[in-house]
C-alpha cells in the first residue's frame, strides 16, 4: 500500500472518530519496543527507519528503539502500545488477533504459495479493511514487514507424514486459528510467548515449535531442536503498529515524514528478508539440524485435514472476508 493511500485512510479514520491533530511545538521522541533480536531483519529495518526519520525531520522526530524484549515480550509490548506507554511496536501480527479477530483471515492454513502473493494481499483491499479494524481498536498500522512462512521443528522425529504430527506438543503464537489448525492435524498445540520458548524446549516441556527460518536461527532454537521441516503452513507478517491517539497527536507534516521513513524501511526489510530466508535455512542445516522436506502428498493431506478451520473462519469472521482472501490468493 503506498504512503498516500495509507495516509488517506488514516485521515478518514481520524475524522470518523472525531480526533484532532494539534501541532507540536517541540521535538518528539517516539519509543518503539520489539521482541525480535537486534540482528533480525525487522530490527535492522527499524534502525533504518529511526535514522531516516531523524534526517528527514531535521531532528524534529526521533525514534528510540528497544528490540530483543528489552521492554518485555510481545504481549507486553502490545499492552504498552495499547495503553500509550510507548508509541509503537514491531510485532508478529498474530499477537493482535485477539484484539482484532479479522486479522485471523491472514492465517488461512496452507493458503499462501509465495511472498509476492502475501504482499499483494496486505497492500490491497484486504489490508485497507484490516487497517480500519485496527484503527477502531485504537491502533495505527504503519507498515507490514515479512515474518515469513512458518515451519515446524521438533525433538522427537522427522516429519514425513501427517501421522508424524500426532500428539506432538508444539508451541504456537496466541492465535486461535493457528491453534485450531494444529489440533486439526493431530498435534497438541500450546500457546506461549516467544520469550519462554527456548527454556520450555530445553527442559522438554515442549516437543517442538513453529517459526520462520529466520527466527529459528536468530533465537538459536537449533540448539534444542534436532529436526527441521518446511511445512510452510502459514505465511506471517510483522506489523509495525502505533498507538492511534499518539499518532494523531503528531502534526500533518510529522505524520507524512514518519510514514515516508517507514515505507522505505518496510521495502528494505521485505527485500532483505526474502534474501535471508534460504540462507537462514542453510545455516540451520550447517549447525546440525536434520532437514526433512514435506512431500506434496503429505502437504495435501495436511491441507485436507485443516479444511475445517477455513470453514470455521467463514462462520466466525464472515464468508465475505475469508472468500476475499482466498480469491486474491487464488487458493
Amino acid at each position: 500500500m503506498t504512503t498516500p493511500s495509507r495516509l488517506s485512510l488514516l485521515g478518514a479514520g481520524a475524522l470518523a472518530l472525531g480526533l484532532c491533530t494539534p501541532l507540536l511545538a517541540q521535538a518528539e521522541d517516539l519509543r518503539f519496543g520489539g521482541n525480535f533480536t537486534d540482528d533480525h531483519s525487522s530490527s535492522r529495518a527499524m534502525a533504518r527507519f529511526a535514522e531516516t526519520l531523524a534526517e528527514q525531520s531535521d531532528g524534529d522526530l526521533t525514534a528510540q528503539l528497544f528490540p530483543n524484549m528489552q521492554l518485555g515480550g510481545a504481549g507486553e509490548n502490545l499492552d504498552q502500545v495499547s495503553s500509550g506507554a510507548i508509541m509503537g511496536s514491531w510485532i508478529g501480527i498474530s499477537y493482535l488477533s485477539r484484539t482484532v479477530p479479522e486479522l485471523e483471515a491472514l492465517s488461512l492454513p496452507f493458503a499462501f504459495d509465495s511472498r509476492e502473493d502475501a504482499f499483494a494481499l496486505i497492500d490491497g483491499e484486504v489490508g485497507e479493511l484490516l487497517d480500519e479494524k485496527l484503527a477502531e481498536a485504537g491502533f495505527v498500522a504503519l507498515g507490514y514487514m515479512e515474518l515469513g512462512f512458518r515451519h515446524v521443528t521438533n525433538a522427537e522425529r522427522p516429519l514425513e507424514s501427517i501421522e508424524d504430527f500426532q500428539d506432538l506438543k508444539i508451541r504456537l503464537q496466541p492465535n486461535q486459528t493457528h491453534l485450531d489448525t494444529f489440533r486439526a492435524i493431530g498435534a497438541n498445540p500450546v500457546s506461549m510467548d516467544i520469550k519462554e520458548v527456548y527454556g520450555a524446549l530445553q527442559q522438554g516441556v515442549l516437543d517442538g515449535q513453529e517459526n520462520p527460518y529466520s527466527i529459528i536461527e536468530t533465537k538459536r532454537l537449533d540448539e534444542v531442536q534436532p529436526y527441521l521441516s518446511d511445512t510452510g503452513h502459514f505465511y506471517d507478517y510483522i506489523v509495525v503498529v502505533a498507538n492511534r491517539d499518539k499518532f494523531e497527536d503528531l502534526s500533518d507534516d510529522q505524520r507524512a515524514t514518519l510514514m515516508a521513513a517507514m515505507d522505505e524501511a518496510v521495502a528494505w526489510q521485505r527485500e532483505t528478508a526474502a534474501a535471508e530466508d534460504t540462507q537462514a535455512r542453510d545455516t540451520l542445516i550447517e549447525r546440525g539440524m536434520q532437514f526433512t522436506p514435506i512431500s506434496d502428498e503429505t502437504r495435501a493431506a495436511l491441507r485436507e485435514a485443516s479444511q475445517s478451520v477455513v470453514d470455521d473462519l467463514r462462520e466466525k469472521l464472515g464468508a465475505e472476508l475469508v472468500d476475499k482472501v482466498l480469491e486474491e490468493l487464488g487458493a
